[in-house]
């Protein structure tokens, strides 16, 4: 099957440079979930980037297998940690999903979640719904939807303090795992700090929206987020995938006022530890297995403040995977359960060998995305705010 959309303009506008930048090598393909479990070329960086190339040509006409190809990727940009070559693998995926909405729709189940996320109205009744059916049985151990979903949604409304840090609270996080944010509110207190709340008026990020390629939608919420929020201070973000796009707002929409938005941006665990002194270490009674979401590690590269906030309280237990996606991925699980289900397979084996030789513990990781996505497995699962205010005594919280 192909579709038939010829035309005298490429399709398809990428970045030859950043094409040919990729030499082949394959040194990325132990570092890509897909080709992970398929073993498929056309699932890995080095084959879509060859397929990509494809589409320079103006009578390029993209066939089913070809737009599976790059709907199949997770756009954890494992790769590119991997890469010799600096290939921005990121870039390209991101400006091939935008132009493939020219030839495909996206799932209907997706379509619907992203028009719910973009409206906060909506998403609070949505969430009603969704929280009601949770507590006679439905909706329990979801891939994609947290259990314990408040039934009137989160009790954080927009506040800002001038020139203070302002913790951005999102969409889904915002409504769905509430708890994520008062651990940030109670370790910001801890060490000092008093902070704003983004709240529900300014609501979605657009990152699950860019990273379908809904560029026009993603564009109109960053838009509204940097008029929306103080044009001062420190913008916090307790979210590996809400960080990665709000500090890249100033590349996606190129105005002189992203750009200085963007620098304003921090993970949460980066300015706590970069702007606030670390306790001395405690006496430690828990081993902590950290889970590294993808767009903390392999794209803001702040995975370890993680540890570093942590390590004064508990003993940090890594993982031997490099770093290699869980398969969350956005909505990743939701429109590709079965590759989804399989990559977590991996993750999987990597926790139960670490289980192996120190026995059960928790996982932290800083994405609601992979907190649900494992928990689904049954893992116990919690952000590293969570398990870092368990260990703050009433006496430090006062100090």
């Amino acid at each position: 099957m192909s579709y038939q959309m010829k035309t005298e303009e490429k399709l398809f506008s990428l970045n030859s440079e950043d094409l040919n930048a990729c030499v082949s090598c394959g040194l990325c393909l132990p570092y890509c979930p897909t080709y992970r479990v398929t073993g498929d070329e056309r699932m890995s960086p080095r084959g879509r980037i060859s397929l990509m190339r494809m589409s320079e040509h103006t009578d390029f006409t993209p066939t089913s297998e070809w737009i599976n190809s790059m709907d199949t990727c997770v756009q954890c940009r494992g790769c590119e940690t991997a890469c010799p070559s600096s290939v921005p693998f990121g870039d390209l995926i991101s400006d091939t999903k935008k132009d493939l909405e020219k030839v495909r729709k996206l799932p209907i189940m997706v379509r619907s979640g992203l028009f719910v996320i973009a409206r906060p109205s909506l998403l609070k009744v949505v969430t009603f719904f969704i929280a009601s059916l949770q507590k006679v049985g439905l909706f329990k151990n979801s891939t994609y939807i947290p259990s314990g979903i408040p039934v009137f949604g989160n009790k954080f409304s927009t506040h800002f303090s001038s020139g203070s840090p302002t913790l951005f609270t999102g969409c889904v996080m915002n409504a769905w795992t509430p708890w994520v944010h008062k651990a940030a509110l109670k370790t910001l207190k801890f060490f000092g700090v008093t902070s704003g709340v983004s709240g529900n008026k300014v609501g979605c990020c657009g990152a699950l929206h860019e990273h379908s390629g809904l560029r026009r939608d993603f564009r109109k919420m960053a838009e509204k987020v940097i008029e929306m929020m103080p044009d001062s201070g420190p913008v916090l973000v307790n979210s590996a995938g809400c960080g990665a796009i709000l500090k890249d707002y100033g590349t996606l929409l190129g105005t002189d006022e992203a750009k200085q938005f963007s620098e304003r941006v921090f993970d949460i665990h980066e300015w706590l530890v970069i702007n606030c002194q670390m306790p001395e270490k405690r006496i430690i009674k828990e081993k902590i297995i950290v889970q590294d979401p993808c767009h903390l590690r392999h794209v803001q590269n702040s995975h370890h403040y993680v540890r570093a906030l942590l390590n004064p309280f508990v003993e940090i237990v890594e993982l031997s995977d490099e770093g290699l996606c869980c398969g969350a991925g956005g909505v990743f699980s939701l429109a590709q359960n079965k590759l989804a289900t399989e990559i977590r397979e991996l993750k999987t084996d990597s926790l139960n060998a670490v289980f192996e030789e120190i026995g059960e513990a928790r996982i932290v990781s800083a994405n609601p995305g992979c907190v649900t996505h494992l928990e689904a497995k049954g893992f116990e699962m919690k952000h590293p705010l969570e398990v870092l205010v368990e260990h703050l005594s009433e006496a430090d919280t006062q100090r």
